[in-house]
């Protein structure tokens, strides 16, 4: 009898241990480590334009950091940004240097399996551009060319699993540099956003011309896996903010048009 009151009492206490840990664990959420903190750490880019990049003045800029500023003064905290790239956007992400990342990540399964995304925020394609009178119109033709990439992006992937054998595809390590070796003849042509290219075919007409499509990739925020409340704290933001006009006058701003029809996902 004595010791099936012992077991019967271990049990209990085993069990209000339990549910103390599993209280403790839920109330310790990134969120909460965001408002007690008073700064929230976001990723962006700084080299492509007009999402994010530097002005003359050498202050960050672009569609992405007025967002992350936006989110920021809805939680009641600061911004703090840090420039990423294409490849170092999901270590930064993993390793909690960033809370999140707001520059133009594309969503797609390979990520999905480290990275939650977000709803979209901001309309985004992606194309393989030259110079206008340069015989391409398919992946296929890119056949014996040399394609510049951003090395570890949505563009590298998606054209590098659709370019034919014979295509030389030169991977940088940001847009930046992907850019500068297409403007100054290393490359032919150039894998890259439709955005990033409309920007820099003021300067140079005939030179960004879409030769055809990659695909369709709305800019989405990623957060890490396993954090739903941050992740349902962000999918609220921007539901909001498409619902004000926030992100239509930010669309305005930054690209000159109205924000189009994005997919719910």
């Amino acid at each position: 009898m004595h010791n099936k009151i012992l077991r019967t009492l271990l049990w209990m206490m085993g069990a209000v241990s339990l549910v103390a840990f599993s209280i403790s664990s839920v109330g310790a959420s990134t969120l909460d480590d965001i408002i007690k903190r008073g700064t929230i750490r976001v990723g962006v880019g700084n080299d492509v334009p007009p999402f994010g990049s530097i002005d003359e003045k050498g202050n960050l800029q672009g569609y992405d950091i007025d967002f992350a500023h936006m989110i920021a003064k809805d939680l009641g905290v600061k911004a703090k940004l840090f420039p990423t790239t294409g490849i170092n956007r999901v270590p930064y992400l993993l390793t909690n240097k960033v809370d999140l990342i707001i520059n133009i990540f594309g969503a797609n399964p390979q990520r999905a399996q480290s990275v939650s995304f977000s709803i979209p925020y901001a309309p985004f394609y992606i194309g393989v551009f030259g110079p206008e009178k340069l015989p391409v119109k398919s992946a296929e033709d890119t056949k014996g060319y040399k394609v510049g990439v951003s090395r570890g992006t949505t563009m590298d992937l998606t054209f590098t699993a659709m370019a034919p054998k014979g295509t030389k595809i030169i991977r940088y390590e940001d847009d930046a540099t992907s850019l500068q070796a297409y403007l100054t003849g290393q490359v032919d042509m150039i894998a890259t956003g439709n955005l990033l290219a409309v920007e820099y075919s003021k300067k140079r007409p005939g030179k960004f011309v879409l030769k055809f499509l990659l695909r369709i990739s709305p800019g989405h925020i990623g957060v890490r896996r396993h954090e739903a409340d941050l992740l349902q704290w962000v999918n609220t933001a921007i539901h909001y903010h498409k619902l004000n006009g926030d992100l239509n006058k930010l669309s305005l701003k930054w690209f000159g048009e109205p924000l189009p029809v994005l997919p719910t996902f």
